[in-house]
């Protein structure tokens, strides 16, 4: 039960600061703070309380829903579910902080955002097909307004679009998961009965799982259908780019994973190779787009892309090693990306009100302490020994080098050209930003000032914090790595039997 309340926290959150009067500015904010951080606190009991020797699902809370076709309330948790559970709650705490300057519409913009955690709270607990798909289309509803209400750049062009590519893609996932039904003999939509032995023939996992796997892979910035990510991240305001970055393309995965591959596992040997050719393409793609735009927001949008690449060959990999890599990816994508959004798109872009490199004039005189932690954020993202991303990617290439096919070799060589197209495009950005005189600077009708802001307490707490996980998680990443296995066991004893043991 207690899991839950992350989600009913957070739909009563949105439902509170709705119904407050608007005017009302900082009853709302603090509101929305104080139920982002009870989510938060609450992942983290339901973390603490779970029993790591007895791992698989626990806290389980099942409640028949439409019992004439199967489907049930049913909701719990594992080691990866809790992994992301964390990450949602950090980045929704992080998100009010950033959004603590919203003064248009208050009690809409914090109503849609606790509304869209709630949604995604709810996908990583769902153990019921139908529920996961509920959650699932909710989180996608308040991505339209927070983006068409409250954005920029052509904010109702991507909002649109984010929309279309989220509910197509859907339409391929809600279409897998009738397969599923009706492909089995169970009659069931509970993900845990699914996981049982000879559920599927081969022929059905062969032709079922690339359905399934690309209605959720779209979510997660797969290559070529990745094109909503960079727009709905440049157009959105900074705290729905840090939960779109952070954990929204983290549900596309998170479906990969949980439904493709855990319940598909002779569909997705079949499929390994391709996915690992096209998680590559998104590695070395994204960076590369990524070296050469001029929007600082661009910049970090299509790194994102590249970033989830990492994510989804981990996923391709299909053994301990790999797998643990794509999970921990997740969650240090997660952190990153809202990071480096947040300083982007919000402390940088607040003060300057310019995202286009060439009009920043040696940024680290004029906000010394906001450049510095976008180059420590910028060696993180780049995979920096001591931080989250260096052995989450290091997992991944070392999976993709123990792949049982034969295609290892040539996937582990255009990573590695994506990861040197990383450092190339992280080096050259800070020193674009930050370090290069500018020619626009010298117009006497414009002067840049002599100093910006300082960074708000607000701020300050949320960048701390996000800091201060990337670091704790990767010099200390056991406990986690632990967690993670926990709850990858079953998907390993499928991969390697071609069922799950009940």
């Amino acid at each position: 039960m207690l899991p839950l309340l992350t989600v009913i926290i957070s739909f009563l959150g949105a439902l509170v600061v709705g119904l407050i009067p608007d005017k009302h500015l900082r009853a709302t904010r603090w509101i929305a703070l104080i139920t982002a951080s009870a989510g938060l606190a609450t992942a983290i009991t339901a973390t603490l309380q779970y029993v790591l020797p007895q791992g698989g699902f626990q806290s389980v809370l099942a409640q028949a829903w439409i019992p004439s076709i199967g489907i049930q309330f049913k909701t719990g948790v594992d080691g990866i579910s809790l992994t992301l559970l964390l990450l949602t709650g950090l980045i929704a705490v992080c998100g009010v902080l950033f959004s603590w300057d919203i003064d248009h519409r208050t009690n809409t913009f914090f109503a849609f955002f606790l509304a869209l955690i709630g949604g995604v709270y709810g996908v990583f607990l769902s153990l019921d097909l139908v529920l996961l798909f509920v959650f699932y289309e909710i989180a996608i509803v308040p991505k339209y307004f927070l983006i068409a209400i409250w954005g920029s750049t052509r904010r109702e062009y991507a909002a649109m679009k984010l929309v279309l590519y989220s509910f197509t893609s859907s339409a391929l996932v809600l279409f897998g998961l009738i397969a599923l039904y009706f492909g089995s003999d169970l009659h069931t939509f509970d993900i845990t009965q699914l996981m049982t032995p000879n559920t599927y023939s081969e022929t059905f996992q062969i032709v079922v799982f690339p359905v399934v796997f690309l209605g959720f892979a779209v979510l997660a910035g797969m290559w070529p259908f990745h094109t909503w990510a960079p727009t709905g991240h440049v157009a959105a305001p900074t705290a729905a780019s840090m939960l779109l970055a952070g954990v929204v393309m983290k549900l596309g995965a998170y479906g990969c994973l949980r439904i493709a591959i855990g319940l598909l596992p002779i569909g997705a040997t079949h499929w390994a190779p391709v996915i690992a050719w096209i998680a590559v393409i998104n590695i070395l793609y994204g960076a590369l787009i990524a070296l050469v735009q001029n929007d600082f927001k661009f910049v970090i949008g299509y790194s994102s892309v590249s970033h989830m690449g990492f994510v989804l060959l981990g996923l391709a990999t299909l053994n301990a090693t790999g797998l643990n890599g794509a999970v921990l990816q997740m969650f240090s994508h997660g952190v990153i990306g809202a990071l480096l959004f947040a300083i982007v798109g919000g402390s940088i872009y607040r003060r300057t009100h310019t995202r286009q490199l060439a009009e920043f004039d040696r940024l680290i005189d004029r906000m010394p302490a906001i450049a510095w932690i976008f180059i420590v954020a910028g060696l993180a993202s780049m995979g920096l020994p001591g931080f989250t991303g260096f052995i989450a990617e290091l997992n991944v290439l070392v999976g993709a080098w123990q792949a049982q096919n034969s295609l290892h070799v040539g996937v582990l060589i255009v990573a590695g050209l994506g990861i040197i197209a990383t450092f190339a495009y992280t080096l050259v950005k800070i020193h674009e930003a930050f370090f290069r005189r500018s020619p626009a600077a010298d117009n006497p009708e414009h002067p840049a000032p002599s100093h910006y802001p300082r960074l708000t307490c607000p701020e300050i707490i949320a960048l701390t914090l996000l800091i201060a996980t990337t670091l704790g998680v990767g010099l200390f990443p056991g406990r986690l790595i632990t967690l993670i296995n926990t709850g990858l066991a079953p998907i390993l004893i499928a991969l390697s039997t071609g069922h799950v043991l009940p």
